[in-house]
């Protein structure tokens, strides 16, 4: 069936939004998908909304709570397309967006080949979605694709690619350590195994924002050690592609940019990326705040800038959704 693209879902908690992912699923106007969804063991409706939706296309399976990694490779067990599509139970996929890739995909006949597109971030209406265009929206070798992802701090959201199975089994799982950016370090080793990224201008996938509590708000030892590992594995996964001056630049940058979620209170985590940039050829500095935390800074301290650092976009989003919710409820009224 090597036509059918499979598109995996895992959910949890998500009852508010996974009738509309699968909905956008079912939507596709490439006429070969199935629909996987894997209930990480909800609390809330999220199993019940989604098994209205079984049917031929679309299977449903539920296990206990595990966290989405697993629920990922249980989603891929499952799985019986050529090709495959993860979607995140909050996201959405343009109508679209499965046809443009399929149809470059077919005409390059290269299973090594991966896929990606622009994709828009939204809260409640799509139609209000923001594409903001990055070094990454074009064609890419690996090495390109990790250069840029690592010097410019850029990304793809994990709905805007579209792998080929045989590409995904190269991959291998994705990984279980509780990273909140396993989707970086997974699709770092994609393009690891990857000959080369075509990027496919009409496809279009959708980010929605102001759903969880976000990365920049983690505040568990366990979570940001985990986070850290990942930067780790990025970071090797880079010099196996390639180990030269420049790759290695490119490490010590991105151990840089990540520093302000460790430091200054995790100085565990602090030294160990500093050793790692000292054996890469580099050094850390301590990270600078905005300008405008400069006064905050000046009168309490780093730490109690850092904060509010973190806590201000998070209350600038939330109070966006709502302003986003509440024009939404209005349109529908």
């Amino acid at each position: 069936m090597s036509d059918l693209v499979s598109i995996l879902i895992p959910a949890y908690n998500a009852e508010r939004w996974i009738g509309d992912a699968i909905r956008s699923c079912l939507a596709q106007t490439w006429p070969h998908v199935e629909v996987v969804v894997v209930d990480d063991g909800s609390r809330d409706t999220t199993l019940q909304v989604a098994r209205s939706f079984e049917s031929s296309a679309v299977k449903v399976v539920t296990q206990p709570n595990s966290g989405a990694p697993v629920a990922r490779n249980r989603a891929f067990e499952l799985a019986k397309g050529s090709f495959i599509q993860w979607l995140d139970a909050d996201d959405l996929l343009d109508p679209e967006k499965t046809a443009h890739q399929m149809r470059v995909a077919k005409e390059i006949a290269d299973p090594r080949v991966l896929l990606s597109c622009p994709f828009g971030t939204f809260y409640r209406r799509r139609e209000k979605a923001l594409f903001e265009r990055t070094s990454l929206w074009r064609d890419l070798t690996p090495i390109e694709y990790f250069l840029i992802r690592f010097n410019e701090n850029a990304c793809f959201q994990t709905d805007a690619w579209l792998v080929s199975r045989e590409l995904t089994e190269a991959a291998g799982p994705w990984s279980e350590v509780g990273s909140p950016d396993d989707d970086g370090e997974y699709f770092c080793r994609v393009a690891m195994e990857s000959t080369r990224i075509t990027f496919v201008e009409q496809a279009t996938s959708y980010y929605r924002q102001g759903v969880g509590s976000g990365l920049h708000l983690a505040k568990s030892t366990k979570t940001l050690n985990a986070l850290f590992q990942s930067k780790v594995k990025c970071i090797r996964h880079l010099l196996s592609v390639e180990d030269s001056p420049r790759t290695r630049r490119a490490a010590v940058q991105l151990l840089q940019d990540w520093m302000p979620y460790f430091y200054p209170e995790h100085e565990d985590i602090v030294g160990r990326a500093q050793q790692l940039a000292r054996e890469l050829g580099g050094e850390l500095t301590p990270p600078r705040l905005k300008w405008k935390y400069r006064p905050v800074e000046w009168l309490l301290g780093y730490s109690r800038a850092a904060e509010l650092s973190r806590i201000l976009p998070a209350f600038k989003s939330r109070i966006a959704c709502n302003y986003d919710e509440l024009f939404y409820r209005l349109s529908q009224s």
